[in-house]
């Protein structure tokens, strides 16, 4: 059975964008072993507004099942969604370790 195109354009519209905002996730924290916090923070709110993004296409989807259209299963939206969930987790590794290396940064200069 094939997918349906608006299955297949949405699930890679959520692979770009939190593929997108995993990209900024790990930027930022590039930024941050440098000492440039502010690069660091710019990077992981352009994150947060990717994953958005992604979420609120991933979301819709959720919505139109929950409004009693049927879903199918397709292994490219099941795909997106692991993207999704490791873009998450991403982003919020990326904020800790960021403030780890501000606190480093903070007693190095104390």
């Amino acid at each position: 059975m094939a997918v349906s195109e608006e299955v297949q354009l949405v699930s890679f519209q959520i692979i770009a964008s939190v593929g997108a905002a995993r990209s900024c996730y790990i930027q930022a924290i590039d930024c941050a072993e440098q000492g440039d916090f502010e690069g660091a923070e710019k990077l992981i709110e352009e994150g947060k507004e990717q994953f958005r993004s992604g979420h609120d296409a991933h979301f819709g989807l959720i919505q139109k099942e929950a409004a009693g259209e049927s879903s199918e299963f397709a292994l490219i939206l099941m795909h997106a969604e692991d993207q999704l969930m490791s873009a998450e987790s991403f982003g919020i590794l990326a904020r800790k370790i960021v403030n780890v290396y501000k606190k480093m940064e903070d007693c190095i200069h104390a």
